[in-house]
């Protein structure tokens, strides 16, 4: 039995779709499960020259012998999960429970205008309202949508099943650890909790069977929206330091600052993590560019993996060097020896 959840541990956009992809093709697990809010957080991952980004699916798809598995908890946008499955031809290996929430147009509507959106700054996904309906027990549910008959899936005996059977399963978290509804910075969050324990709940996966848990911190802090950035970047400084991104949901220029590491030990604790993931190094240090190697490191980035190690107590295991899926330092099995 392995299983190994990966989340988020600052404001989103670390790059777990990159860290999710890679170990889906690195440990081929055979169910990678998809907890989180919904359609409002998205992954982007890039292979072989090409650029992808889902919202609804896990971002294992580049593994064809992988199942993707949806869990309870997750809301489910019918139209985006369609055009996902067509796009990236995974229609006999997509599953939803029937439990999961349903988001209708009237709640992208409402997400996408008034105090949600000016306020908030919200993904106008319909995340938000469709979460609150269900919390008044009205919203709808999965299994009252025709058009996903032939894609559900009890996920949570699925994927328990196929740990009985020593099969890896690998759970994919959304947003960070700073939008959760419970521990992130209220008002300004997502519409529910994002850390390990949630999104665990979110599939059906019970405490006792989780052996590893990643997070997974960029080498410096972004955040999409409003609410509070310690030691904010100004736009211009942003540019000059090559750190200007955007979006993948909602296309915004994200903010920066330099790597917390008062909000990193804080991840840590809220999520019992045992693994570090560092992405983007390559863009802190340029020379470390899609280098698959730690000894191949300049000293500088070295020393910065070395501090986060020091300062947070838990190994730094996968290292990101580059955009595609392959740039990666793996260091778990000489952590683990």
């Amino acid at each position: 039995m392995t299983s190994t959840v990966v989340v988020g541990g600052f404001f989103g956009d670390e790059g777990k779709g990159k860290i999710v992809s890679y170990l889906a093709m690195k440990d081929n697990p055979a169910i990678v499960a998809r907890g989180g809010a919904g359609p409002n957080a998205g992954h982007t991952i890039e292979y072989k020259n090409k650029k992808y980004k889902v919202r609804m699916l896990p971002s294992a798809f580049l593994n064809k012998k992988t199942r993707l598995l949806i869990g309870p908890g997750v809301l489910v946008d019918p139209k985006v999960l369609f055009n996902e499955i067509k796009e990236f031809n995974t229609s006999d290996r997509t599953f939803v429970d029937s439990q999961c929430g349903i988001i209708e147009e009237r709640h992208t509507v409402e997400d996408s205008s008034g105090r949600l959106k000016s306020s908030l700054g919200t993904t106008g996904s319909g995340t938000g309202p469709a979460n609150a309906e269900r919390a008044m027990r009205t919203l709808k549910m999965a299994k009252d949508i025709n058009s996903l008959a032939l894609y559900l899936e009890d996920v949570p005996h699925a994927i328990n099943m196929a740990l009985q059977q020593n099969d890896r399963v690998l759970v994919e978290g959304t947003q960070g650890t700073f939008l959760s509804l419970w521990h992130g910075t209220y008002p300004y969050v997502t519409s529910k909790d994002v850390t390990a324990s949630a999104i665990c709940a979110d599939i059906g996966l019970g405490p006792k069977n989780v052996d590893d848990v990643i997070i997974v911190f960029k080498a410096y802090v972004t955040r999409v929206g409003t609410g509070p950035l310690k030691g904010e970047l100004s736009p211009d400084e942003i540019s000059v330091k090559g750190w200007k991104e955007f979006g993948t949901v909602t296309g915004r220029l994200r903010r920066a600052s330099e790597f917390d590491f008062d909000l990193a030990k804080r991840s840590i604790m809220l999520n019992t993590a045992t693994q570090i993931a560092i992405t983007k190094l390559d863009v802190l240090f340029p020379q470390c560019y899609q280098k698959t190697s730690y000894d191949e490191l300049p000293d500088n980035a070295k020393r910065f993996i070395k501090s986060i190690e020091e300062n947070l107590k838990v190994p730094v295991t996968l290292i990101g060097t580059g955009p595609d899926v392959n740039d990666i330092i793996d260091m778990r099995q000489s952590k683990n020896s």
